[in-house]
């Protein structure tokens, strides 16, 4: 099939269509790879574009250089991808490539002119397609048809896939929650594949499986996925806790619909301790925000719920007002979320910080000298202010003053 859609033909800037002049001048052969031709076929623009081609590192380097074209970032040289910029537009183009020797975490790889067997070397079939700059398609492994039928299936035998890079099956999830349509459309020999290979993810650093859950936390059908994750015995090689809290989980992830969530709001349904929180930062690196907040959620999910009465987002307000640290505000957010109390979260984002009127010089003027005595004083304000409802004055919090 050929391609014409609006998506695709909205790649061709003033940069791509120089790129491919320079390898059409020279006889090699350009595409379009992987990921952007998965997203231009499902009818969405592509975030960033991988290309490949027959012509090596070398031979690319020489056409770039003798164009006069910049060159940047030569980190990914040694797997075979050159970066060129032009007409302020990066260009990732990469060498076809064949495994020769893989441990589960890295690939020795060489170069080849052979598009299928680059293909062949690609985790998934909806991941292993090419389209030429003509719109042509090139599919090796029905992975358009998998796409139409929104089917996530490994290119050949999933556990040989799985065993050059065990990250795959994380990608696998990922995946299904952005493409298959029900949960349980699974092929029973790939969840096999999974289940006996799972220990291979205890060697895969923590910082990339965190990069594969999070997606996996906010694509869809996350409970029917993250079951799975316990069900092939994953979850303990990713920092997950041994018993975590699927109930929980099913419960949260009804809340949080098209609330928007943090990964780390849904992943700490899982957790019934503060100690879950720590031993998945030991195993995955998270961030420290990403930290505080399950250890937020995990100590306040409980006993820091709405009001009952006219005012029900003043526990809230109050804990904002009450806090000294940064952020809280947006962790009370992510706890509404969280609790799916989406008309309160609403209410709260509209919400501004009110600040406290009074401040030490205004008691200073009114003869309070003593810096204790100015202390007790304001901490007093502050309290008869909280009542208030934050709305009390200046005057009307230093008349209180004299009454105190």
């Amino acid at each position: 099939m050929r391609l014409q859609s609006p998506q695709f033909q909205a790649l061709f800037t003033p940069g791509l269509r120089s790129v491919a002049e320079l390898f059409e001048k020279k006889n090699y052969e350009l595409r379009i790879a992987g990921g952007a031709v998965r997203d231009l076929l499902s009818g969405m623009t592509p975030q960033d574009i991988d290309f490949a081609t027959t012509a090596t590192p070398a031979e690319m380097k020489e056409m770039f250089t003798s164009a006069g074209v910049r060159l940047i970032n030569n980190k990914g040289e040694k797997h075979g991808t050159i970066t060129a910029r032009l007409h302020e537009q990066n260009f990732e183009i990469t060498t076809l490539r064949i495994d020769i020797v893989t441990d589960g975490r890295h690939a020795e790889v060489e170069f080849t002119t052979d598009w299928e067997k680059d293909a062949e070397r690609r985790d998934l079939t909806v991941n292993s397609m090419f389209l030429g700059l003509d719109g042509m398609l090139y599919d090796f492994f029905n992975g358009y048809e998998d796409l139409k039928n929104k089917k996530i299936r490994f290119v050949g035998k999933a556990s040989e896939r799985i065993q050059e890079d065990y990250l795959r099956i994380l990608r696998y999830f990922r995946f299904y929650g952005r493409i298959a349509e029900k949960p349980g459309d699974h092929e029973p020999s790939t969840l096999q594949a999974i289940k006996e290979n799972a220990k291979g993810l205890a060697g895969i650093s923590g910082e990339r499986i965190w990069v594969e859950l999070k997606k996996i936390l906010l694509g869809n059908h996350v409970n029917h996925l993250v079951r799975l994750l316990y069900e092939l015995d994953v979850a303990q090689y990713i920092g997950l806790p041994l018993n975590g809290s699927l109930e929980e989980l099913d419960r949260v992830t009804k809340n949080v619909q098209n609330l928007c969530p943090k990964p780390m709001t849904v992943l700490t349904s899982l957790f019934k301790v503060k100690d879950d929180v720590t031993n998945l930062d030991l195993r995955l690196k998270i961030s420290k925000e990403e930290k505080n907040l399950g250890l937020f959620l995990v100590k306040h999910r409980q006993e820091l719920t709405k009001a009952t009465g006219p005012e029900p987002l003043r526990p809230y307000q109050d804990f904002i007002m009450d806090s000294r640290e940064a952020n809280t505000n947006s962790k009370i957010w992510e706890l509404l979320k969280y609790q799916g109390e989406e008309h309160l979260l609403k209410e709260m984002q509209q919400w501004t910080v009110p600040s406290f009127p009074v401040s030490g010089h205004d008691l200073r003027k009114m003869g309070v000298s003593s810096g204790k005595e100015i202390g007790t004083a304001l901490q007093q304000l502050r309290d008869e202010w909280k009542k208030s409802g934050y709305h009390m004055d200046k005057e009307e919090l230093l008349s209180c003053l004299k009454k105190l």
